[in-house]
């Protein structure tokens, strides 16, 4: 889950980090207790907001009522704006790129840091590679002397104390609520310290058990900010902690993990079909989200065929079968199935399908083939 801007800097300030005084603006027609000059920024969770013109700077009242009502009405890479964040404008001597993050690469915490703040990292890490810092950090140890210390003098900050407890802070901060990234772009230096102008806050939405109440919290604010119009399958997705993305297709696919998925929605493609939607289960899942995640994939009714990729590794076929059973038993809608399964217990998950009466395949390619040409019959 990604945070909008005011919830992450929110977090940020609970855990003692600077960042500016600000005021959320959820009617356009209230402006109090917003002091000037001021920075208006739409709060959408997207970047890119400054260069589609949702960051603003204003210097008195009548100008910004008129840039309020400017953004409420625009439309941010397919985001309806329904707040703004009113923001003090802070006078930086300089502005750095600091984050704290995963590397899902190797599955290690990483910091990353540049001494051009404000920027596209993704693009500066494409022209510029070199201006792109980053140290791993021991997930034992955790970040040492030697490395603030490093990273101090590469982004020339002199206060080694307050940037050591803002390295600290926001490591705690990236543990404690399972966050996947911990982004302050620009980290202000000014003469008061340093001060987090934007950040960026993702959860990871697989430990949301683990903090049920911030989780719900932080995705009921969202949801009462979100004007987007939602399909019933994204609801539902919602709801249910489902990764789900919808397509333009009528073939409906579930897959036990992303890389699974990507590839069946090549093939899918390839041999002429087309994909109602993306879904994966994360590669840890049980009957229960098996069960779900058919819901929500269903709940489409453009989807005619529902295809389903299993390649047992951690996951086991038995429970994804039982999930299976589950959803037929109470089905409100007769959707045909497809059926891939290999891997841990799939003889016994076989067999569970077989007396519903759901035959399996094993080759993926088949089995997508099958999927396709039924979906175009019907």
């Amino acid at each position: 889950m990604r945070l909008l801007e005011f919830q992450a800097k929110r977090i940020l300030k609970d855990h003692g980090i600077a960042v500016p005084k600000s005021v959320l603006v959820t009617d356009p027609g209230d402006l109090k207790g917003i002091t000037f000059p001021t920075v208006l920024k739409a709060q959408v969770p997207v970047g890119g907001r400054g260069k589609a013109g949702a960051v603003r700077v204003v210097n008195q009242a009548f100008e910004a009522q008129a840039v309020v009502r400017e953004l409420f009405a625009c439309n941010v890479k397919g985001y309806p704006v329904a707040a703004v964040l009113a923001e003090e404008l802070v006078k930086a001597e300089r502005e750095v790129y600091f984050a704290y993050l995963i590397d899902k690469q190797i599955n290690l915490p990483l910091v990353m840091a540049s001494s051009s703040g404000g920027v596209d990292i993704e693009e500066a890490a494409k022209k510029i590679p070199s201006e792109i810092i980053k140290r791993y950090v021991d997930p034992v140890l955790g970040i040492q002397g030697y490395t603030v210390r490093s990273l101090a003098k590469a982004l020339r900050i002199d206060d080694l104390g307050s940037f050591w407890s803002l390295i600290q802070t926001m490591a705690a901060i990236f543990h404690e609520i399972d966050a996947t990234l911990v982004e302050i772009n620009p980290l202000a230096i000014t003469s008061h310290g340093l001060v987090a102008l934007d950040a960026k806050v993702i959860l990871d939405d697989k430990a949301a058990y683990r903090h049920e109440e911030l989780f719900e919290a932080l995705r009921l604010e969202q949801k009462g900010l979100d004007k987007r119009k939602k399909t019933r399958s994204e609801e539902l997705a919602e709801e249910m902690g489902i990764t789900y993305v919808p397509l333009d297709g009528d073939i409906g696919m579930i897959a036990d993990g992303a890389g699974t998925g990507m590839l069946t929605l090549d093939l899918i493609h390839e041999y002429g079909g087309r994909a109602a939607n993306f879904c994966e289960m994360g590669g840890l899942s049980n009957a229960e989200t098996m069960e779900k995640a058919i819901e929500v994939i269903v709940a489409n009714p453009r989807v005619k065929i529902l295809f389903i990729g299993l390649i047992g590794g951690m996951t086991r076929m038995d429970e994804m079968a039982d999930g299976i059973v589950q959803y037929i038993k109470k089905a409100n809608r007769d959707v045909p199935m497809v059926i891939r399964m290999c891997g841990t217990k799939a003889d016994v998950g076989k067999m569970r399908l077989k007396e519903v009466g759901i035959e399996t395949f094993e080759d993926l390619s088949a089995a997508v083939r099958t999927a396709v040409k039924l979906a175009n019959e019907l």
